[in-house]
């Protein structure tokens, strides 16, 4: 049986102000209640009450995925290259890997995911068909060489990770696994108390093909999505789709030039000529593995350089500079039209459609065109939708207006396919004694994330406010400070352990009742229990953490209540 949990003994040491780099709520009330403290940029300790508390989110986690027929592991977190330098990833993680050396010139990396390892692993455990399925998972820290670590533990180079891996023989079998997690996943952050939306993704780094993220909505958050007001659709604003609709263009006039010194800009041109900027084309140039590439989407738009990479991977994508320009006659800085660039490969986004017409660079300064129509001036050679999608856009589903809401990325799951399968030739032996291309998912959710998710959405100007299913104690019993009102609630934190409930026990000598309310509302404990004022008549205060309700009660019944 836990022992109760004492103040005078706990160490926790409770802030009245906001450190003073802390921008959002969880990096503030962590701090301030105890919970967490911060060791270097993006690096953070866990202090009691934080360890329990994150420690019932990777309970809530465990339980679910045994649930499903998961089987934990651990893998190392210290890894050698080899096996990211087989999957391409040593070099596509850039500098957000760790990398280091041992003392004999080994390459090793710390690990920010598993996909290599696991899919190791089961090549070493798993030789038949008979073996299959299984799903792996493990619960451990991962790191991330983050340039700028901010908001507390939401974005930090260390961080708790839940990730497991799904092995099937089959695409079928992939696909139930990828339902097991979605169930699985569903029915963790609603025993958090998380609200959360499923939306649409891209894999990124992970490959794969089908992808959806779990999203907290949370102003602190890091990404954007969009949500359908008139049906269910919902996206990561990366795995937004517009379709590509053919318009008559039989109808324009032939292009024609226009005299427009110093207009290098969309601004400039539109104001120039007077029209909107949605009448422009804007051409970005990029280059993808070293060449030279036009971008081109309507001039009142941006283009997502994500997307564009995303569409591109594994090629490196970057913006030109001056000196790409040197010796490209063909190339005039602020006014390239994509009519006449035949040494460039042309992409676009959708809303660039055959039959649509331009104002649009001529190729020659101080010089643009009108009347440049997609499909009869100048072809595309690939289109992406690559647009930075805004409040408004058409929803793919639907036909109605997009909303924009922020969010915090709690979960995310992918069919991986046979991407790692394929790397590292994970076969096992079929029914027909030939062998078979195991194929897999990914499913990852961030354990230290969603106890920052948790704070961002349920905690009010008091502190914290926890659940009881990940709090570090389900109440919080406050001496207010005379003898018999700390003698009463020594007693009363002793029952109610006694009865498996678990117990805070302000119990500190020489701090006002004052302060102890501020920290019993700061460290957020669902129930908190006061010895106060009537404490010699027997009657106990019960407070509501959450909703502020109130009542006496004698202890008999307070007790009776809280171990109901």
């Amino acid at each position: 049986m836990a022992q109760v949990q004492r103040m005078s003994r706990l160490m926790v040491k409770t802030l009245r102000d906001d450190p003073a780099d802390a921008e959002t709520l969880n990096h503030k009330l962590l701090v301030r209640a105890g919970y967490v403290r911060r060791t270097a940029a993006g690096i953070w300790t866990w202090l009691p009450l934080g360890k329990k508390v994150y420690e019932n989110v990777a309970r809530v986690v465990r339980e679910e995925m045994d649930a499903i027929g998961g089987q934990e592991v651990l893998l190392p977190a210290l890894l050698p290259k080899e096996p990211y330098e087989a999957s391409g990833r040593y070099e596509e993680y850039g500098d957000l890997l760790f990398r280091l050396k041992d003392r004999k010139g080994s390459e090793y990396l710390l690990g920010p995911t598993h996909e290599e390892i696991f899919t190791q692993v089961v090549k070493d455990q798993c030789a038949s068909y008979k073996d299959l399925p299984v799903i792996l998972y493990q619960i451990q820290t991962k790191y991330r060489d983050e340039a700028r670590p901010r908001a507390g533990v939401l974005r930090g180079r260390e961080f708790q990770m839940k990730d497991s891996y799904s092995f099937d023989t089959s695409d079928e079998g992939l696909a139930e696994a990828y339902a097991l997690h979605r169930a699985a996943y569903q029915r963790i952050f609603e025993r958090l108390g998380l609200d959360y939306r499923i939306v649409s993704a891209v894999s990124g780094a992970m490959g794969g093909s089908a992808s959806e993220e779990f999203l907290a909505p949370a102003p602190a958050g890091e990404d954007t999505f969009v949500d359908c007001p008139a049906c269910d659709y919902a996206a990561n604003t990366e795995a937004v789709t517009f379709a590509l609709t053919s318009v008559e263009g039989a109808g324009h006039p032939a292009a024609e030039d226009l005299d427009t010194p110093d207009t290098p800009t969309i601004e400039t041109l539109a104001q120039h000529l007077g029209v909107p900027a949605s009448a422009t084309l804007k051409n970005l140039l990029v280059k993808v593995d070293g060449e030279i590439v036009a971008v081109g989407v309507p001039g009142d738009r941006e283009v997502d350089l994500g997307k564009l990479a995303e569409h591109l991977a594994p090629a490196e994508v970057e913006l030109v500079t001056a000196e790409d320009f040197e010796g490209r006659d063909d190339l005039v800085r602020g006014y390239i039209g994509p009519q006449g660039l035949e040494k460039v490969r042309y992409l676009a986004d959708p809303r660039v459609a055959p039959g649509t017409a331009w104002i649009t660079g001529a190729n020659k300064p101080d010089t643009h065109a009108k009347n440049v129509v997609c499909g009869r001036d100048f072809e595309v050679d690939q289109y992406l939708d690559v647009v930075v999608v805004q409040e408004g856009d058409p929803c793919p589903a639907c036909g109605a207006g997009l909303k924009l809401d922020r969010a915090i990325e709690i979960g995310h799951i992918f069919q991986l396919g046979r991407k790692y399968a394929d790397t590292f030739q994970l076969d096992v032996l079929g029914q027909n004694g030939k062998p078979v291309r195991v194929t897999m998912g990914s499913y990852g959710i961030g354990v230290s994330r969603a106890v920052a998710a948790l704070v961002e959405q349920t905690a009010d100007e008091q502190g914290l406010c926890w659940s009881k299913e990940i709090a570090p104690a389900d109440v919080h019993v406050v001496a207010a400070g005379k003898a018999v009102q700390t003698e009463l609630a020594l007693d009363v934190a002793e029952q109610l352990n006694a009865a498996g409930v678990r117990v805070i026990v302000d119990d500190r000598a020489g701090v006002s009742p004052g302060v102890k309310f501020t920290d019993a509302e700061l460290i957020g404990v669902p129930k908190i229990l006061v010895a106060g004022r009537r404490s010699a008549e027997g009657v106990l205060e019960l407070k509501d953490r959450r909703t502020g309700e109130r009542e006496e009660l004698s202890v008999a019944d307070a007790i009776a209540r809280l171990t109901a």
